[in-house]
Formats: structure tokens, C-alpha cells, sequence
């Protein structure tokens, strides 16, 4: 469990790889939307930081959580992209949805992490309530999206090192 009123996207640049090179695609859910443009400010500050060309990010929205396989994987098969960072937000509700949205897109991201020699990066907020999400899209907890921002350009590296 995340310490209270620890910020966790803290980073240093300097074990960051430069990411000037790198092309990257956001697919971004308009479901919650207060909270993904939250998460997609700080993936997209954090790729700037790091050095990516902004005419190197290339971004779509799609209408909820549950489409951001579907997304994903078309953009890998038509943007040339070296990484996808998904960002959605699914909160918890009175009903069985919230368990099968975020089992379905889940093991859709993992599925296109088997079939793609592309690294896709999850950056779905999974909360019990509004404020969790808050918390996690720049709030007291940080931004969700600055982590999966760092995390696509380590994975990058990775990807382009072997």
C-alpha cells in the first residue's frame, strides 16, 4: 500500500535514459475524463522532461477503459511507434462491471505485450472512489502518468539495448 501523502513520481532525470529518439503512443480513455487528461498531463510532461520530441508523441482517445486493447493494438500495427502507454481510469461502483472492465483490459495489455515486440505500459487507475483517483492523477499520491511515462522510456531502452 502506497505510504499516505508520499508523492511516488518523483524521478531523477539523470538515470533517466534520454528519450529524444523515441516515439511513443498515449491511447487515452475519455471515460473519467478529469482524471485521464490528469494522467495524460503527467505522462506528457514527463516524456518532454526526458528529452522526446513533441511530434513524437502521438495520441488517441478512445471511449472507455475497456477499448484501450483495441487501441493499443492498432496503434502499434499503423503509427510506427516504439512504446504505448494506455492511461484509463475505472472506479468502483455497486455492480460486477468494475471486476470484468479491469480483468478484460488487463489481459488485453498483457496479451499485446506477448504478441508485440512493442512494450505496452498500463496506466489504468483501478480505485475504489473518485478521491483514490484524484490522489493518483496528480494529486497527493503523485500522477500515475508520470510513472508510466518513465517506465515506456526505460522499457524503450530495454527494447532497443537487445
Amino acid at each position: 500500500m502506497a505510504t499516505e501523502n508520499k508523492n511516488l513520481s518523483q524521478y531523477d532525470k539523470n538515470t533517466i535514459p534520454n528519450a529524444k529518439d523515441f516515439r511513443f503512443g498515449i491511447v487515452v480513455s475519455e471515460w473519467n475524463e478529469t482524471i485521464t487528461e490528469g494522467l495524460f498531463n503527467g505522462a506528457k510532461a514527463a516524456l518532454l522532461d526526458c528529452g522526446t520530441l513533441e511530434e513524437n508523441i502521438v495520441r488517441w482517445n478512445v471511449p472507455g477503459s475497456f477499448e484501450l486493447t483495441f487501441g493499443a493494438n492498432r496503434m502499434i500495427q499503423t503509427q510506427n511507434v516504439d512504446c504505448v502507454i494506455v492511461i484509463g481510469s475505472v472506479i468502483k461502483g455497486e455492480t460486477m462491471h468494475f471486476e470484468f472492465v479491469c480483468e478484460g483490459v488487463t489481459q488485453g495489455i498483457k496479451d499485446l505485450n506477448i504478441k508485440y515486440d512493442i512494450p505496452t505500459i498500463f496506466c489504468v487507475l483501478t480505485d475504489n472512489n473518485m478521491q483514490q483517483s484524484i490522489d493518483r492523477s496528480g494529486g497527493k499520491h503523485g500522477n500515475k502518468g508520470t510513472e508510466a511515462a518513465i517506465a515506456a522510456i526505460k522499457m524503450v531502452a530495454l527494447n532497443k539495448s537487445i
